[in-house]
């Protein structure tokens, strides 16, 4: 957990994210081999991570304040409708088996994958950030956030980055509504492991203490020199390096699914 720790909270400083992207398939696999009950192993590992990312989201939206990259404007306005959405997946997530909580993250991960391969710093496209956008867009990050155990920036980013905000404006404010994700996304993960009364060992509802503990220390550590350095070096290299972890990542996921 200590390396993985590391690992995820200098990305999520440095991308704006929320580590989830890391931190969720180490857990499953980490539950996995001490016998958590597999019908609850993505769920747990989901959850935790909501969890692990609140403080490492507020270390991260501090740091990139301080630069004057959080755009308060952006997460009035377009947060709640990110919330809503985070409402909504977890209340599927727990109607719905490990197996497929590993396939939605598979093929989420080889769509960001791809856009990390392809995305460039100063792409011109633009789109109208309107009501219908920002509702539309929100409802769906919001989703997809809620059923994988990340932030949401991953996808806020290049959203922001569409709708002409500046790549530090755009990974600040993201960072800013992914507390927002993972505080509501952890509630909802605990209501519903609660409600379904899974008895997990050292567990609180679908969050693993120990794995809390572990990580947090760590994370938020790491997410500040994430953070600092992103305003000093080139991203285009590391956004192909991230997106081939990435695919990696998800061709993984995808074999243990038809090995489940």
């Amino acid at each position: 957990m200590i390396p993985t720790a590391a690992i995820a909270g200098f990305f999520a400083g440095f991308f704006g994210i929320g580590g989830g992207i890391i931190t969720v398939p180490v857990l499953f696999y980490i539950f996995n081999n001490f016998g958590i009950d597999q019908n609850y192993l993505m769920h747990l590992a989901v959850g935790t991570s909501f969890s692990i990312i609140i403080p490492t989201a507020i270390v991260s939206v501090y740091t990139h304040y301080k630069h004057n990259a959080v755009d308060l404007n952006i997460v009035k306005q377009y947060g709640p409708f990110v919330v809503f959405g985070v409402f909504i997946g977890t209340a599927i997530a727990a109607n719905l088996q490990t197996k497929s909580l590993i396939i939605f993250f598979a093929i989420v991960l080889y769509c960001l994958s791809i856009n990390f391969f392809f995305q460039r710093e100063d792409e011109k496209k633009r789109i109208n950030f309107n009501l219908i956008t920002r509702s539309v867009l929100g409802l769906i990050v919001g989703f997809i956030s809620s059923l994988t155990g990340i932030g949401g920036a991953i996808m806020n980013v290049p959203i922001l980055k569409l709708c002409g905000y500046s790549i530090n404006s755009a990974i600040g404010s993201a960072a800013a509504i992914g507390f927002f994700i993972s505080i509501f996304g952890a509630l909802g993960f605990i209501i519903s492991g609660s409600y379904l009364n899974v008895n997990l060992p050292l567990s609180l509802g679908f969050i693993n203490i120990p794995a809390f503990l572990i990580f947090i220390p760590i994370t938020t550590f790491m997410a500040r020199i994430g953070a600092k350095l992103l305003h000093k070096i080139d991203r285009n290299k590391i956004n192909k390096l991230f997106g081939t972890f990435l695919l990696i990542v998800a061709s993984k996921l995808l074999y243990d699914y038809f090995q489940f």
